[in-house]
């Protein structure tokens, strides 16, 4: 399971790390043989939305080669969808098998086409600009259409980290992921294509 953290200047770092998290815990209990991942950015070096600096291990590569893209979010999600080369450079994971994204980073996905037909979530703030790049925008802390994976605001990405290791592996291993995190909040055992925790509430 080889993964491209997808990265841009003024994203919000807990969209991408709460899932990075989670996810990364696969590799460490061995769930899941070959868990490796790339930081991927146009540039070396990205600044978040709060001055925090991150240095990347790939710059611009065919995303082709990866089973996995995620896209986390932040403002700069509403120009990067008008980009040319920032779209043609997601393009390049149109084979990938899980697209994956976070907050506004689902707006990315949509320009690239790959929500197409299909339902999707976001950032509440921004359900209005999905609309065009999906079949249904679903009101969701996170939504699965096949091998795509959208979650909502910010720390959703937590909740999206373990609604997509319960998907790909077991609810036993969502759980153990769940406690290592000490994040009660997810509830596993009621694995559906959207997820929402509030339902019992």
């Amino acid at each position: 399971m080889k993964i491209a953290y997808i990265l841009f200047d003024k994203m919000t770092t807990l969209d991408f790390i709460g899932f990075h998290e989670a996810v990364s815990w696969l590799g460490i209990l061995n769930v899941i043989e070959g868990v490796s991942w790339d930081l991927c950015a146009n540039k070396e070096t990205i600044t978040d939305d709060r001055g925090m600096t991150v240095m990347m291990n790939r710059v611009n590569p065919d995303l082709s080669g990866y089973d996995m893209i995620f896209i986390p979010g932040g403002m700069p999600t509403r120009e990067l969808r008008h980009d040319p080369a920032f779209v043609t450079w997601i393009r390049s994971a149109r084979d990938v098998r899980y697209k994956v994204s976070v907050c506004t980073g689902a707006l990315l996905l949509g320009a690239a086409g790959f929500l197409n037909g299909k339902r999707a979530t976001t950032n509440p703030s921004a359900y209005e600009l999905l609309t065009p790049y999906c079949a249904e925008v679903v009101k969701a802390r996170g939504v699965r259409d096949g091998d795509t994976f959208t979650g909502g605001g910010v720390s959703a990405s937590i909740d999206l980290g373990l609604y997509l290791i319960e998907s790909l592996t077991n609810e036993e291993t969502a759980r153990t992921i769940q406690r290592k995190l000490d994040y009660p909040y997810y509830r596993p055992g009621k694995l559906s294509d959207v997820y929402l925790p509030d339902d019992d509430d």
